[in-house]
């Protein structure tokens, strides 16, 4: 209790005992994107989370349809049709190089919005890190002022996390359970268009879910139809959160609470980068591939596959049925793959884990200004310091009591007991628990 007023923890994971893992529904088979700390011990070719079995129901029930028509056709009707099947050559090589287009560009992307993300994380724990650990914090009430400050500004940086996550998904508000509370007090175009209601709580049709779920493309929704409904502008979130950095961070340096020149660059640097990663990613996702080539892929993949049966009937009879239809599902497969990763921002099985990548951040920023700035050389004199460990498990103060020589003889001996140990599977000599070496 503080000032009167008690401290409210509304998470109750601190109760104890192990925390209660929620109960799988169907949604979470087949819905994105994947949790990464799901463990499976199914083998890959049995798994349905994760493939594109749902999005290819469709499309294979028309190909059954049509390649059993074709062979009936060529059965009872036109017993005398022959085919050239050097078609199929041709065709065959034409549509591989257009797969391997496809899948080639798509991983591109998916995996340049991995960077990106990649380098999000590292740009916001060293911010983070310079920011509690560099800048001071003045005596008395005002310390108090610029603890709450810190505090805010490595929220900030978490905030902007996560408003890249909802501004590369299409949803420009701050009426989400992840962000409303970490930007509701800054002045921000987004906030005062945002509408008094979670719009992630907006109902969908059953029907419509359904069709989405098995890609039928006519049930689709627009992904920007939010930025589409506004009658506000909406701005740009994240680099309005940047604008508030950049101002507590004016306000440091003006202040001399952030004294050391390289300390100021790397603050503006690290902006400068998070900057970067935002417009990079922006990029990945308003320049797809030219809607000239998926068209192209597209039609030529179908045709290949629609011709498909004529060419192998000849030879194979009936059983040009489950070959047609095996093609069928390797080919369209590949290309939905390609459609699917090609933008990895999305909430698809595939798609990148943001939302598990913010939560990492959050944690990570957590962590950080979870204690005071260690105190030098507080942390080194405490006797638990193995400082020769794994040569001796002695303590900081009894190496302190030996001589320089017998301190560098010590780390010259440290050399070859761990080159010793490396050729042993990594076992050392011994490990002294307290005695001297």
């Amino acid at each position: 209790m503080a000032d009167g007023k008690p401290i409210v923890v509304e998470m109750d994971s601190f109760a104890g005992g192990p925390p209660v893992k929620p109960k799988k529904t169907a949604k979470d088979y087949f819905v994105g994107p994947r949790d990464m700390t799901h463990f499976s011990k199914w083998p890959f070719v049995l798994r349905v989370h994760g493939s594109i079995v749902p999005h290819i129901l469709i499309p294979m029930l028309v190909v059954a349809i049509w390649v059993t028509s074709v062979v009936c056709a060529c059965k009872f009707h036109f017993t005398n049709h022959k085919f050239d099947p050097i078609m199929l050559t041709v065709l065959g090589f034409i549509v591989g190089l257009a797969l391997s287009f496809r899948s080639t560009t798509a991983y591109e992307r998916y995996m340049e919005g991995r960077r990106y993300w990649a380098q999000l994380t590292v740009t916001s724990q060293n911010l983070a890190r310079v920011v509690w650990v560099h800048a001071r914090e003045r005596e008395g009430e005002d310390g108090k002022v610029d603890l709450l400050g810190k505090v805010t500004a490595l929220n900030l940086i978490v905030a902007f996390t996560v408003a890249l996550k909802h501004r590369v998904r299409f949803e420009p508000y701050i009426n989400y359970d992840d962000l409303r509370g970490r930007v509701q007090f800054l002045e921000t175009y987004a906030g005062a268009a945002s509408p008094g209601f979670n719009v992630h709580e907006s109902r969908v049709p059953p029907l419509k879910r359904f069709g989405e779920f098995l890609g039928v493309p006519f049930a689709k929704s627009n992904p920007r139809a939010q930025i589409k409904r506004a009658t506000q502008p909406l701005g740009n979130l994240p680099l309005e959160i940047l604008v508030h950095l950049q101002t507590y961070f004016d306000a440091l340096i003006e202040a001399g609470q952030l004294k050391v020149p390289i300390y100021q660059v790397q603050t503006i640097s690290a902006l400068s980068t998070l900057n970067e990663i935002a417009t990079g990613c922006d990029r990945i996702l308003n320049t797809p591939l030219p809607i000239a080539y998926s068209i192209a892929i597209s039609q030529i993949t179908w045709i290949y596959i629609l011709l498909l049966p004529f060419m192998l009937y000849a030879k194979l009879g009936w059983t040009t049925i489950p070959a047609t239809i095996l093609a069928a599902y390797i080919i369209l497969g590949m290309a939905l793959i390609g459609t699917e990763i090609e933008n990895p921002f999305g909430e698809d099985v595939n798609d990148l884990p943001l939302e598990s990548m913010c939560e990492q951040i959050a944690n990570d920023v957590d962590v950080i200004m979870s204690r005071k700035r260690p105190a030098f050389p507080g942390f080194v004199k405490r006797d638990a310091n193995a400082v020769m460990w794994p040569l001796s498990g002695c303590g900081f103060d009894e190496w302190l009591g030996r001589s320089e020589e017998e301190i560098r003889e010590a780390l010259a001996t440290k050399v070859a007991v761990g080159w010793r140990a490396g050729h042993r599977g990594g076992v050392p000599d011994r490990v002294p628990g307290s005695g001297s070496l």
